[in-house]
């Protein structure tokens, strides 16, 4: 499907969690199809909120050696658009808050003020480990993930995207969940990838694969230059390469048999 959507030169919809998921999963692959046809990358969570955070939000600044989330956004929006035009990719950025700042609708005033000194009690993810990392996403987002895909999907039209890449979920990271989930419901038009670091520890999940009847390629062309790519992401880099060394691995890509008839092109 990709060599056919490419030999047409038609429009390609990248979808990306954060503000680096596309392209460090799929930087080499971005790069040899721009020029070829149009390519969007579209960040869903490309906002934080204001304080008070929680430990875990906390933690992250100061991994990003971030004096505040204002900022610190605000170059990771830049990094990415830098990053984008560099290899001439379009970008799209959604505006939506990152799990880590996600609060629950409060309704009660005595909460709220207790919040404000545990801002635990008042977020969707209290924690990384034990809830953005789990890989249940919290009821609440439920709403948020219907008002994304009926906004993708306007993209896809807008765009007249003939194929949509999304995040396959490796790592079970909230986010990338909700963003597979999204792609999910593009059916026919959608590959999956492999969310690179997190597929350096991890699998993906093998009851989705079989559930959709996927079956996997590999892309190694010019991962070695994508290293220059993800350094682009200053804000990023050294929280999660702390020896500067970044791993090449292949890309890996995952999408339906051609012969499952759930995704055919009247199947959708």
């Amino acid at each position: 499907r990709l060599e056919s959507v490419v030999a047409s030169g038609a429009p390609i919809l990248y979808l990306s969690a954060h503000l680096d998921d596309a392209v460090f999963s799929c930087g080499a692959l971005i790069a040899k199809l721009a020029g070829k046809c149009p390519l969007t990358v579209a960040t869903v969570f490309t906002e934080a909120a204001a304080p008070p955070h929680t430990y875990a939000a906390r933690s992250f600044l100061r991994q990003c050696s971030a004096a505040d989330v204002t900022t610190l956004y605000a170059d990771r929006r830049a990094e990415d658009l830098e990053v984008l035009a560099g290899v001439g990719v379009s970008h799209q950025h959604f505006g939506l808050p990152d799990a880590l700042f996600r609060t629950r609708e409060v309704r009660s005033s005595a909460l709220g003020r207790l919040g404000r000194l545990v801002p635990e009690l008042v977020h969707l993810y209290p924690t990384y480990r034990f809830d953005i990392a789990r890989g249940r996403v919290a009821r609440a987002d439920r709403t948020l993930l219907a008002e994304l895909i009926g906004r993708v999907e306007e993209l896809v039209k807008d765009l007249d995207a003939q194929l949509v890449f999304s995040p396959i979920g490796v790592g079970k990271h909230v986010d990338h969940l909700i963003t597979r989930s999204v792609g999910e419901s593009l059916r026919n038009h959608v590959i999956y990838y492999s969310d690179f670091p997190y597929d350096l520890s991890s699998n993906p999940d093998s009851d989705f694969i079989d559930r959709h009847s996927l079956s996997s390629w590999t892309w190694e062309q010019r991962i070695a230059e994508k290293g220059r790519w993800i350094r682009g992401y200053r804000t990023q880099f050294e929280a999660i390469f702390a020896d500067g060394e970044i791993t090449q691995k292949p890309e890996y890509y995952y999408e339906p048999s051609v012969d499952d008839h759930r995704y055919t092109a009247e199947g959708r």
